[in-house]
């Protein structure tokens, strides 16, 4: 395809979407198994109009979907209630490590025994499959900042932290595979690759995403009335939170979402923000507050609700490129027992086990854990640690039956997942 056909493919695209919003909200399904099906029928599996090889753009892929991922979460933070108190917080930070965690482990044995994969490889590819994506689960994620919603916020949340919890496996499976130091017994892996790059990435989140919201707040509240440009605030909080994270080998993921959850607190304890029963802080009552003091400001008042908008429209632009070339990077006639079974044993087993394990003795209901261990969508996430571990040296027959593996489960989440998720939706909420 030319530059001129991708254009007005997109183009199009963009157009279908935007015109068509209302009616697809009414359908039982989610845009992106719209933009799959496009790129299905545009790729290799029919027309063969365009084909896209994730080995050979390996590094092209790794940076569009790091973005895309870093925008999601960072949109993921500033909806999240605060502030983070253990009672509220508890569940999905279970869900972040410790159902993660023995989904790793699951996944790894599937694919040691059954696959009969490397014990690195199996690792690699549970820390790839385990993580939730904060891209594509836009039809289960807190809606705004302000959603009080428990089976939102559990979902959401667990998507913010655990696209950094999965990092450390990804590093222990290179390792195994003789493509990055782990040290003696694993020391060097548990010291750095655990304990600091995870509690340095939410020192680092947090105190910087503090820290800008105190600036912010001062200009804001000066005498010469300072206007504050909350997208490139927003955006440059991000780039400078991950760019610290990968100066410092901390994980930048876990910091860009605890970045926009230390945002979010911090203005709304500057703005005098009550908190409600549950002793949540109160958003809606952000603008009201610096108004009080301030009737005449007319220009955006808060950081994270009024760049909140313009990133999710971000996140649509990205969702619909990346599920379009998802759909262009498959292969139908590729396909294989192996990765259908891994999808299998995934949707199946190995997710909806580790939430009951990793949920128990928690005040979570029934009801929601079955929910909750049914959607644990796969995407853009799991590509992006996939093209990480390729361009760290992942050989070549390794990584094209890793990438089979990855980009099945991946497409076919997208369609079993997009199409259950509104109509059983729906009904959690009737009930």
């Amino acid at each position: 395809m030319t530059n001129a056909h991708w254009f007005l493919l997109i183009g199009c695209l963009m157009l279908a979407r935007g015109l068509a919003a209302t009616t697809i909200m009414r359908l039982p399904i989610t845009s992106a198994i719209f933009y799959l099906s496009v790129g299905l029928i545009l790729g290799p599996t029919f027309l063969g109009i365009f084909n896209f090889d994730p080995l050979q753009q390996s590094a092209v892929l790794e940076v569009v979907t790091e973005i895309a991922v870093l925008i999601s979460l960072f949109s993921a933070g500033v909806k999240m209630p605060v502030p983070v108190t253990f009672k509220r917080w508890g569940p999905p930070i279970r869900l972040a490590w410790v159902s993660m965690t023995i989904t790793v482990a699951m996944v790894a044995a599937f694919a040691y025994f059954v696959l009969e994969l490397p014990i690195g490889a199996g690792i690699l590819l549970g820390a790839v499959l385990a993580p939730t994506d904060p891209v594509l689960a836009t039809d289960v994620q807190v809606r705004h900042a302000g959603d009080k919603d428990n089976l939102r916020f559990l979902l959401t949340c667990e998507a913010g932290m655990n696209d950094g919890s999965a990092f450390p496996f990804v590093m222990l499976g290179l390792g195994l595979l003789g493509l990055h130091e782990i040290g003696s017994l694993g020391s060097k892996w548990l010291l750095v690759d655990v304990l600091w790059a995870t509690l340095g990435a939410i020192l680092i989140g947090a105190g910087v995403g503090a820290g800008l919201a105190r600036i912010g707040w001062k200009l804001r509240g000066g005498s010469s009335k300072h206007e504050v440009l909350d997208d490139l605030v927003g955006l440059g909080l991000i780039a400078v939170v991950y760019g610290l994270c990968l100066w410092l080998k901390a994980w930048g993921f876990l910091a860009v979402f605890f970045a926009g959850v230390a945002l979010r607190h911090t203005e709304l304890v500057l703005a005098g923000a009550p908190r409600d029963r549950q002793g949540m802080l109160e958003s809606d009552t952000t603008k009201s507050a610096a108004a009080a003091t301030d009737p005449d400001h007319q220009v955006p008042l808060t950081v994270s609700a009024e760049a909140l908008v313009f990133k999710e429209h971000l996140e649509r632009l990205s969702e619909l490129m990346l599920v379009l070339l998802l759909g262009g990077m498959i292969v139908l006639g590729s396909w294989s027992w192996r990765a259908a079974g891994m999808a299998l044993f995934l949707f199946f087993v190995a997710r909806p086990a580790s939430v009951w394990i990793g949920l128990a003795g928690t005040s979570t209901t029934r009801r929601m854990k079955w929910i909750t261990g049914w959607f644990g969508v796969r995407g853009i996430g799991s590509v992006y640690y996939l093209m990480y571990a390729i361009q760290h040296g992942l050989p070549e027959d390794l990584a094209r039956e890793l990438t089979q593996i990855t980009l099945t489960v991946v497409m076919l989440s997208i369609f079993v997942h997009g199409i259950s998720v509104k109509p059983l939706m729906d009904r959690f909420w009737r009930s």
